[in-house]
């Protein structure tokens, strides 16, 4: 039985809550059989005590399966999820630290591509921006944009070019790049638009880490991370970098967006990320007489909140002024705030701003 037999057959243990398996999250240090004897290394950074035992007992089912196994060794180094370091313990993060002076980080997520999710994040984020500068705290939000394979924030900010470093070697750190009011943060800086990401999971996996750990996102009130579609490396890495307080998830009404929806849910549920609500993209079009027309569907939101147990944050309307705005580097709530869907959005951001408070968070 060689190593690479036993890799293979590990891969038949899947991440709780996740589709992908172990070894392609990277997670499988070494694996041999030694006279009979299965010895596998895992190493996980989490800070939920469930995760090494269930998959230990995976890996055990997996490994005694295997013919010639008579005993199994299992050794799993588990890393926890730090609490961010006292003032003064120097700029980089390594290790799974949460950045000093974030107050609150929160996932956009969707499971299902298509749904306008990055387009929702960026008019969430300058929605948040606008409302905190009004409280006399600008440049209190940012926006990490994890979605490595396609990022298109950068287009929908208004953004280009690349981000500056502050320090040295080691201790460096990425400046983020402001438009809007919104720190930012993404993948589109620091590839080319010819460049295609080509990368495996780990990765991936190290992007997301650096992103979190090595920018210098300074004093936030909020931090929303954009995530890709689905349940693999970047949703994993992102729960283990950094201690989330929610976790948004917005669809279409139909069918086919919402029920993919909900599985998204459930991931951040047994990872034990708080559900904070769902947000219905594309909900409805208003023609020019004042008649909403529900192109998508109606209703699927809200079953899908009422599904997951969490709230309904709100509506978004579908309007071709949200797309223009998108290409055009200015956001709809920035180009046009007394509109239709910048009080969408406002009261979406009202409402995620209450939960947290009522969360404690």
């Amino acid at each position: 039985m060689t190593p690479a037999a036993i890799q293979e057959a590990l891969k038949q243990v899947k991440y709780p809550g996740f589709s992908r398996d172990i070894v392609s999250f990277g997670l499988v240090r070494s694996a041999a059989v030694i006279e009979g004897t299965a010895k596998v290394a895992l190493a996980l950074t989490t800070s939920d005590p469930r995760v090494p035992t269930l998959l230990k007992a995976e890996v055990e089912k997996v490994l005694r399966a295997l013919p010639g196994v008579k005993e199994t060794i299992i050794d799993i180094a588990v890393t926890p999820v730090r609490s961010p370091p006292a003032a003064g313990s120097g700029g980089n993060l390594a290790g799974g630290a949460a950045p000093k002076g974030i107050r609150h980080a929160v996932a956009i997520a969707s499971g299902k591509g298509g749904v306008g999710k990055s387009t929702f994040a960026v008019n969430l984020a300058c929605t948040l921006a606008q409302v905190f500068a009004a409280r006399g705290q600008p440049g209190r939000v940012g926006l990490m944009d994890c979605d490595i394979y396609g990022p298109t924030v950068p287009l929908m900010m208004g953004l280009g070019g690349r981000p500056g470093i502050e320090g040295d070697g080691a201790d460096a750190l990425l400046l983020p790049m402001e438009s809007h009011g919104v720190k930012v943060m993404s993948m589109g800086f620091l590839v080319d638009d010819d460049t295609p990401v080509i990368w495996r999971g780990p990765m991936i996996m190290k992007t997301v880490q650096q992103f979190v750990q090595n920018v210098k996102w300074g004093e936030l009130e909020v931090l929303l991370i954009d995530l890709p579609p689905g349940t693999g490396d970047a949703q994993l890495s992102l729960v283990q970098t950094l201690p989330l307080d929610g976790a948004v998830i917005v669809t279409t009404p139909q069918p086919a967006a919402t029920n993919v929806a909900r599985k998204g849910g459930l991931m951040f549920r047994k990872v034990n990320v708080p559900l904070l609500g769902v947000a219905e993209n594309m909900s409805y079009f208003t023609d020019p007489a004042g008649r909403r027309h529900h192109l998508f569907g109606e209703g699927g939101g809200a079953k899908t909140a009422a599904a997951l147990d969490t709230a309904l944050l709100g509506e978004v309307p579908l309007l071709p002024e949200i797309r223009v705005g998108g290409d055009a580097g200015r956001p709809v709530v920035v180009s046009e705030p007394a509109g239709a869907a910048a009080a969408a959005f406002r009261a979406i951001a009202q409402s995620l701003l209450d939960r947290l408070a009522a969360a404690g968070r």
